[in-house]
């Protein structure tokens, strides 16, 4: 079974999706037959690397609102963060803008390394307030997870795997989504959002169930699954 995720590592929401999903595979049975492959979503490609700004400043100019008000709205993200065992810093996250990191991302996954990456760099982001815009800090999280440091850096210092990233972008946006995080499953399922993980447990069963009940590979048409929350708590009704 394969699983395809589009995310965004400033995106809380998906950090939590990434966490109930695993958590969901965790208890499903077949668990060692699925593989999962984490795809290129920008929030805001237009977003500055270097804004000085945290999440919270963000979030109160994009708004209009104060600061104060911005931490009463996250505490719900935070405690949905705490209750799949993660810590979100939002007064100390940085703001920045994430295709290098996409790029970074699309390398680790030609090495096999492409799920130990998006932890790493959502860790950093979320708990740790590192800055994943900044080239040295991604130079330094590669390393971490056994990437080779020449290859990361030669690949930050030019535009290698751009066209990797546009063309996750580019399926995506075919596929018209508009929030991340979204999960297909085998092409045909998806889900929107990061549900609940009882969700994420009756696709992979389904999935699994229509899977083997089909000696012969069938054209697919894709379906959607319950949908509920988008990033940044928005509401998402994708027919």
């Amino acid at each position: 079974m394969k699983i395809e995720v589009w995310s965004d590592f400033v995106c809380p929401f998906c950090y939590i999706g990434k966490r109930r999903l695993e958590v969901a595979l965790n208890e499903f049975s077949h668990q060692e037959h699925v593989f999962i492959e984490y795809k290129s979503y920008e929030l805001d490609p237009d977003a500055k690397v270097n804004s000085g700004m945290t999440m919270n400043e963000l979030l109160a100019e994009k708004y209009g609102i104060d600061t104060q008000k911005v931490k009463e709205m996250n505490e719900e993200i935070i405690q949905e963060a705490a209750d799949v065992g993660l810590n979100y810093n939002f007064d100390h996250i940085q703001s920045t803008n994430t295709f290098d990191a996409h790029r970074l991302a699309q390398y680790a996954t030609k090495k096999n390394k492409g799920n130990e990456m998006t932890e790493r760099l959502l860790k950093a982001h979320f708990t740790e307030s590192e800055h994943i815009g900044n080239h040295q800090t991604l130079i330094k999280l590669a390393v971490e997870i056994g990437l080779d440091q020449e290859e990361v850096v030669a690949i930050l210092q030019t535009c290698k795997n751009t066209k990797n990233v546009r063309d996750d972008e580019e399926q995506a946006k075919e596929m018209g989504v508009q929030g991340v995080p979204f999960f297909v499953f085998n092409e045909k399922y998806a889900v929107s959002g990061a549900q609940p993980t009882e969700v994420f447990s009756e696709v992979l069963e389904r999935v699994w169930e229509e899977e083997n009940a089909q000696p012969t590979r069938q054209t697919r048409q894709k379906t959607k699954v319950e949908t509920t929350y988008c990033c940044e708590g928005e509401t998402c009704n994708k027919e």
